[in-house]
């Protein structure tokens, strides 16, 4: 949702996604409402074939159009108050599709949590929502190579009164936690020592903002990019410096990408050479920055790296 987080940020292991000044609420009712217009012309995808990498990119490309999922999650994949598709990750599967000869993309929007099991479900094609890859979820489908990489921060209140900057903090000074449903910061705090049961889980970052605020909460986690976004315009809190949780006794850096069913390589394949083409041109950054993607969020890392983890 609203990250990775993952927004990032997930199932099962949480993410990343990925705030304007619309609300969470008018933000929802158009991922929905165009959600609805998507689903009257087309029901389900097609079951793919399991043999030679299936056949998903030559029906697409017969269709003219491929479906979605998104998140409903700024900056990685939302409705912005026009109606109109956006974010890091529909931007760039416009890019790329249309280069693999498909002119459209249909968004298809669901709970973060949702996301996998909707696009094995065959709700949609592709997952278009800034996914942190990870273990578990590899277990389940296949990842393009990152297109992003991130970091983690906290929202707090204003001049972080408890001094809390990383996972530890939280745990040692006995803070009262938040994060997203389905965030990988879920397990980022859990590592560190913080009871699952403890943790508030709220919708998104903007329900973390409201947390904090409210004094529901002493901190809200996500990634660093929808921390920062949101807050911009709150009087009541801010943004920590961004920083890497451990994971397995070692400092660790996100990233995010698209997945695909694991039957269809062939697709993945294809669009992991456009990819590619636009991270060594340049270009897969220059669409990124509108979003608030910044050099430091460019990354060579890849899936099956993050898959090994």
């Amino acid at each position: 949702m609203v990250p990775g987080s993952r927004a990032a940020m997930a199932p099962p292991l949480e993410h990343g996604a990925h705030t304007s000044g619309t609300t969470r609420r008018s933000l929802l009712a158009g991922v929905a409402a165009l959600g609805a217009l998507g689903a009257a012309g087309c029901s389900r995808v097609a079951t793919a074939s399991s043999e030679d990498g299936g056949d998903l990119l030559e029906r697409l490309r017969a269709a003219g159009v491929v479906r979605l999922g998104i998140a409903g999650e700024i900056p990685f994949g939302y409705i912005n108050t026009d109606g109109e598709l956006t974010g890091e990750a529909p931007e760039l599967a416009k890019v790329i599709f249309k280069r693999l000869g498909v002119d459209r993309v249909q968004p298809v929007p669901t709970e973060f949590g949702s996301l996998i099991p909707g696009l094995n479900s065959q709700q949609f094609d592709v997952v278009a929502a800034g996914m942190y890859v990870n273990p578990d979820r590899c277990e389940q489908v296949i990842f393009a190579d990152p297109d992003y990489q991130m970091l983690d921060s906290f929202i707090v209140r204003k001049g972080n009164p408890k001094g809390l900057h990383n996972y530890q903090d939280v745990v040692e000074k006995k803070a009262k936690f938040a994060t997203g449903t389905g965030y990988a910061e879920i397990q980022y705090a859990v590592e560190a020592g913080y009871p699952r049961g403890d943790i508030l889980i709220v919708p998104d970052q903007v329900a973390g903002l409201n947390a904090v605020e409210a004094g529901r909460a002493d901190v809200f986690a996500g990634t660093a990019i929808t921390t920062r976004e949101v807050v911009k315009k709150s009087n009541k809190a801010e943004a920590t410096e961004p920083f890497k949780p451990i994971v397995g006794g070692k400092p660790h850096v996100d990233g995010g990408a698209f997945a695909f069913r694991p039957t269809e390589t062939k697709l993945r394949d294809a669009f992991n050479v456009e990819l590619h083409k636009l991270k060594k041109s340049g270009e897969l950054l220059r669409i990124l920055k509108p979003f608030g993607f910044t050099e430091a969020e460019m990354t060579d890392l890849t899936a099956k790296e993050l898959c090994g983890r």
